[in-house]
């Protein structure tokens, strides 16, 4: 199905690449609404992290139809259509169709943009909420975590703050002893220092220095020394070195104790932790196994409300799938169609007629030619006996109704030929032609048409005409534009029946160009009418008792798209038996008690 997209633009003012801002687009897409309007254009606009969507790009300011929050959307390209893309969260899902694919791609890495940017997770989002706020979000979101995960790990907790006690201790003890080790370390410089001092000046000053022997000391071999104090701190006898090292060897055991405990500990509860991710991933493959099951139970349902199940030789519908949904869809207008028949009271039309001769000349409009053309050419060869042409299968036979098929397909579109001939009592070729063509009284018998009107009248007996059908989902929905003119055809000899026909076949027409709502189908149809007279008995005049009318209904459809064939032929088996039966009968209940029109 084709659309129209207009291009779809960024603004510069929207947004602030220097701040990490992602930029805002805005601009026109064709929107999937729903199986009977189809592809509709839209007025897209990204902004803020939200997806939002107007019915036109003019009435922004009454607000949107709909909107999508990006942090937790899915974007899939199609896989067939090239400037497709869909975008769901949860159950709600937007079709969406640019012009190009090049638009299609401006737009997905635009909306992947903003979606990185959503919620958070993101530089940006840090910088625009305040690191600190998150980080305090972060360390309140771990202490619960933490104290839910440990909640049952009152030893693991009473060993953690033991390692605290002990880290403390072990702190004073090493300061302690830090300071021991510097004192001494400084106590035996000095004393170095002031014995070299004393030698030196006993070298340079022992002729003329003398000095009580209260600060000498008489060695063994007769000299003498200098005698000084030792040089040591004040406070190096106020530790208990022995005691702060009985002390610090209980610390450093109590930490390797209180350590082993813990990572016993820690080694149970991996075990459990082990256990509880197994059990997790058990039940997410449960879940995931149930959401399978759901999905193939979802594309297995007969309704469906996306364009990827219409019709088309990539729809995702199969061909009993689409043709249960037609054939239900039928049988409902079917019903509707007696409810409106045995409600509905036919008001009489006087419709004149035209006399004979109009009805018998070629005319002189522009598709004057056309139509003697195909006037001949159905005379020709619709008129044929189908007995000998093994091209031609009889498909259904009811009574005098009699329908042939011949089997035809071009690119995968099914195109047969159909013909039908059947004999009606009581009514005049003349008149089955007549409510046949009289666009007056299509709607009196018709009940496929959703609506029609005639776009331009020709002649007396020419008029061209547009239709559209009524939607049997999941097929698209059709239209007809084709002129239908009614012709006499005059005798050659005395012998030949009174003969009428009616030809419709497609034209095209400026006032009536084809649309995105349907698909324009081609048509080839004419119903040929023989009346034939027999004799009544004495003097009695011609009754309706006295007429039969032959009846060939010749029809060559083009679909204009794709759809399975045999749900084509199937439909068309049912539904061409089905149009004669209602149609003659309607015609020869309009006649009852009129005048014969010849």
């Amino acid at each position: 199905m084709s659309e129209k997209s207009s291009n779809s633009s960024g603004s510069d003012e929207d947004g602030d690449p220097e701040s990490g801002q992602p930029v805002e687009l805005g601009g026109v897409l064709s929107k999937w609404t729903n199986y009977i309007h189809g592809w509709q254009d839209r007025g897209i606009v990204l902004k803020n992290n939200t997806l939002s969507y107007y019915k036109s790009e003019d009435e922004r300011e009454y607000g949107c139809r709909g909107s999508l929050c990006l942090s937790r959307v899915i974007i899939t390209p199609h896989e067939f259509d090239e400037c497709r893309f869909d975008m769901s969260v949860n159950d709600s899902v937007w079709y969406l169709r640019a012009e190009d694919p090049e638009h299609r791609q401006q737009w997905i890495e635009t909306i992947e943009l903003h979606k990185a940017e959503s919620g958070y997770g993101s530089e940006n989002s840090l910088r625009r909420h305040g690191s600190m706020q998150s980080l305090t979000s972060a360390a309140s979101g771990f202490s619960a975590t933490s104290a839910s995960s440990f909640k049952k790990g009152h030893s693991l907790r009473e060993k953690l703050a033991e390692m605290e006690t002990f880290r403390d201790i072990l702190c004073r003890q090493v300061d302690t002893l830090q300071k021991f080790f510097d004192s001494c370390a400084d106590g035996v410089s000095k004393d170095e220092f002031q014995r070299d001092r004393v030698v030196e000046e006993d070298e340079d000053d022992f002729p003329t220095s003398t000095r009580p022997d209260s600060d000498c000391v008489h060695n063994n071999n007769g000299s003498k020394e200098k005698l000084f104090p030792p040089a040591g701190p004040k406070d190096v006898n106020d530790i208990d070195f022995k005691g702060e090292a009985i002390t610090f060897k209980a610390t450093t055991a109590g930490i390797l104790s209180t350590l082993s405990y813990c990572i016993e500990l820690m080694m149970k509860r991996e075990d459990s932790w082990q256990k509880r991710l197994d059990k997790e991933l058990e039940k997410r493959r449960r879940v995931e196994d149930a959401y399978k099951a759901a999905l193939n139970e979802l594309k297995k349902k007969s309704h469906y409300g996306g364009p990827d199940y219409e019709e088309g030789p990539n729809s995702l519908i199969n061909e009993d799938e689409f043709f249960d949904a037609v054939e239900a869809a039928l049988d409902r207008q079917d019903k509707i169609e007696e409810q409106c028949q045995s409600e509905k009271v036919r008001i009489p039309r006087g419709t004149p007629v035209p006399p004979g001769d109009v009805y018998s000349s070629v005319g002189t409009h522009r598709f004057a030619a056309k139509v003697e053309e195909n006037v001949q050419n159905h005379m020709t060869y619709s008129l044929q006996d189908m007995g000998g042409d093994a091209n031609w299968q009889l498909v259904i036979e009811e009574g005098e109704m009699k329908v042939y098929r011949r089997e035809v397909e071009e690119n995968g579109i099914v195109l047969d030929p159909l013909k039908a001939t059947h004999s009606v009592k009581g009514v005049t070729g003349h008149e089955v032609c007549h409510y046949f063509w009289d666009t007056s009284v299509r709607n009196d018998w018709e009940t496929t048409i959703e609506n029609f009107n005639v776009v331009e009248s020709l002649s007396d007996n020419a008029v061209i005409v547009y239709q559209t059908h009524k939607r049997i989902w999941p097929a698209s929905q059709r239209d007809v534009l084709y002129l239908s003119a009614i012709r006499k055809i005059l005798a050659t000899n005395e012998n030949d029946p009174d003969t009428w026909l009616v030809c419709n076949f497609s034209v095209d027409h400026e006032n009536a160009q084809p649309t995105n709502r349907c698909v324009r189908a081609k048509i080839n149809v004419a119903m040929i009418c023989q009346t034939l007279v027999s004799p009544p008995e004495g003097d009695k005049e011609i009754s309706r008792d006295n007429l039969l009318c032959k009846i060939t209904y010749v029809a060559n459809v083009n679909p204009g798209g794709w759809a399975p064939a045999s749900v084509l032929r199937t439909v068309a088996k049912r539904e061409y038996p089905k149009f004669l039966k209602r149609f003659t009968s309607y015609v020869q209940e309009k006649t009852s008690g009129k005048p014969i029109l010849f």
